[in-house]
């Protein structure tokens, strides 16, 4: 059967198409995404305005029609964290259930790394073992570890690349002082998730997944041999934290001229590298490895779950 995984986050709306049946991995048929950076749409209440109310209504409603036009039996329709917190995010909600004709899924923060984690334990295995989480959304960073599908913690931080910059790297450039102090606020509020995380074995692997640690990857990262011949992407701490300040001298109009680097993520590039770096420090981690599932994947597994296993589509 064809599903469609919506996930309306901090900095895009994103249509995931796939086909699917019980015991069989998804399959992506299409992929669209539109660039909405909603943090830019923040009043000072902590609503979001009128025009990025619009900006989202636009985008779910066009993510529809291409859930139509691809014949998409069921559609998976989830907001994350920039939604969530919204002071009107009640009245948000409802124009986008408008749009979507359907109910939409609020995820709160542990619930988004729980749905993370399963697609990532999925994309590398049970031989995986002891696995640590790290995934940079616009508005969140989220962090989970265990040796199950199910973490055995899971913690959700209000340390979002889109968020940190319009807080603490408003300027462009933002130089090195913005970049310290914007160190100095994730140390703090990471303190009590690192005390969590450090009473977990050790992992066995660690493991960064989100648009942002993708880009962060191909930009200071280098490939390695994978599976059937593909290519994993690893990305060292050490590399990630030499870039920074080179990130943080030059404008955001530049820095999409990097390797890796898009035209949707190069203001947002420098917080979160920032926070990556600061979070693998934290957590003592040297070096981690890229997957390509996230999110959209770990809700569409969930859901194949729930499924008949005598479904005949």
């Amino acid at each position: 059967m064809r599903l469609g995984v919506l996930d309306i986050g901090s900095n895009t709306v994103h249509l995931l198409v796939a086909d699917v049946r019980p015991g069989g991995r998804p399959l992506a048929a299409t992929s669209q995404r539109t660039v909405l950076r909603l943090m830019r749409y923040l009043e000072p209440d902590g609503s979001i305005s009128e025009a990025g109310v619009t900006a989202l209504v636009d985008a779910v409603t066009q993510a529809r029609e291409t859930a139509r036009a691809e014949n998409v039996r069921e559609l998976l329709a989830t907001a994350t964290s920039a939604v969530r917190e919204a002071t009107n995010g009640a009245e948000v909600i409802a124009r986008i259930e408008e749009a979507l004709g359907q109910e939409l899924q609020v995820l709160g923060g542990e619930s988004e790394a729980r749905f993370t984690f399963l697609a990532v334990r999925r994309w590398f295995g049970w031989s995986a073992g002891q696995i640590m989480l790290f995934d940079i959304g616009g508005g969140s960073l989220e962090l989970a570890a265990g040796a199950d599908e199910l973490p055995d913690v899971a913690a959700s931080v209000p340390l979002g690349a889109g968020r940190m910059t319009i807080e603490f790297l408003p300027d462009d450039p933002p130089g090195e002082d913005a970049v310290a102090r914007l160190r100095d606020h994730a140390q703090a509020t990471l303190a009590p998730v690192v005390e969590l995380m450090r009473e977990q074995p050790r992992p066995n692997h660690v493991v960064g997944s989100s648009k942002a640690i993708r880009s962060l990857a191909k930009l200071a990262g280098y490939p390695v041999p994978g599976w059937s011949g593909s290519e994993r992407m690893l990305l060292p701490r050490q590399a990630l934290g030499s870039w920074i300040p080179r990130l943080a001298r030059i404008p955001a109009s530049a820095r999409q001229e990097l390797p890796g680097i898009t035209a949707d993520r190069t203001f947002q590039i420098v917080a979160g590298a920032v926070v990556l770096h600061t979070a693998m420090t934290a957590l003592k981690v040297d070096e981690l490895e890229v997957s390509p599932w996230a999110l959209r994947e770990g809700v569409l597994l969930r859901y194949i779950e729930s499924l008949s296993w005598t479904d005949p589509d």
